[in-house]
């Protein structure tokens, strides 16, 4: 008998074109779900019965809670190597074998700067208004060369945007807790003595750290109010590094011009979220990642990761 997999919250109906699945089709029976849950009972109703889940980055989250309901799931696959909506110790008491696939960090590098640019430019407005035979410019954009941006981290992803800031002829200030002058030095970047300071000379603010106990919350309205009435704030890292409450007062209030974004605390998006309507925002819905590359490599993985389970070994397990 074929073991029961659903691919969860393919929203593009990618995950089948993306990877060869003939490879287990004879000992897998693959179920497709591209809505997202509204709640765990309509999880449990959808895939209570599989013993193989596969699921996209943190798109619906597995709690104890959750896991304690799915008795027959035996292995859990998820894209990337991190996931934080998987409780993975809950998983594994329950003798879960959770794994993971690659994932690149061009992507949300690439990411950053389509919304940067696209922000500083007003590439939505204009191009809306053109097609609505509307103003023939609007707005005026503001530059990059010679204006700070300030990064806050500077690990894999905030290094490769430094790299490119620097091809914009922009000056570089970054912090996060654990940074180092020397680090700093090596992306040609300043590093300031704390965020206040990096928030208060930077022209532009990038978010580049891992959501965490120190990270959370991380950008309240004392921090917000200390950024430039003319600065952009830019989140493709988690949306709950900067206080929601705080970043709207922000934006409805004009303490800064103006926020680009990819990541939501609740997603997809409601409908009636103020942050849909707010003319100085530009959002996108949680694109960073949705590449080609990194599509092939998530699903190719995930056969892969499927297929060695299905032997009896576990491969890319998360810690």
């Amino acid at each position: 008998m074929r073991k029961l997999c659903a691919i969860l919250d393919d929203y593009q109906d990618a995950a089948r074109q993306m990877a060869d699945w003939s490879r287990i089709e004879d000992r897998v029976e693959l179920r497709t779900i591209r809505t997202p849950f509204a709640s765990e009972d309509d999880v449990v109703a959808a895939i209570g019965d599989c013993e193989i889940l596969v699921i996209m980055r943190e798109r619906t989250p597995f709690p104890a809670s959750l896991l304690a309901r799915l008795p027959k799931l035996k292995l859990l696959v998820t894209s990337g190597m991190r996931n934080l909506a998987i409780d993975v110790a809950a998983a594994k008491a329950r003798g879960i074998a959770v794994c993971g696939t690659d994932s690149f960090s061009e992507p949300p590098v690439e990411m950053t700067w389509a919304l940067l640019l696209g922000i500083a430019r007003h590439v939505v407005p204009e191009s809306n208004a053109l097609r609505a035979n509307g103003p023939w410019q609007s707005g005026v954009g503001s530059d990059l060369a010679g204006r700070t941006l300030g990064l806050i981290g500077l690990g894999k992803i905030g290094a490769r945007v430094a790299r490119v800031a620097r091809a914009f002829d922009m000056k570089l200030v970054a912090w996060s807790q654990n940074l180092t002058a020397d680090t700093a030095h090596a992306a040609d970047a300043v590093l300031a003595p704390n965020l206040e300071s990096l928030l208060q000379q930077s022209d532009y603010v990038s978010i580049h750290v891992v959501l965490g106990d120190r990270t959370r919350g991380l950008l309240g309205d004392a921090q917000l109010r200390q950024m430039k009435p003319s600065a952009y704030l830019i989140n493709t890292s988690r949306a709950a590094i900067v206080q929601r409450a705080a970043l709207l007062r922000a934006l409805q209030e004009n303490w800064i011009a103006g926020a680009a974004m990819d990541v939501f605390e609740t997603e997809p998006l409601p409908a009636d979220d103020p942050l849909r309507k707010l003319p100085n925002v530009l959002a996108t819905p949680h694109i960073g990642y949705v590449t080609q590359r990194n599509y092939g490599a998530y699903f190719e993985q995930a056969v892969e990761d499927i297929e060695a389970w299905l032997t009896g070994n576990v491969v890319r397990a998360l810690t």
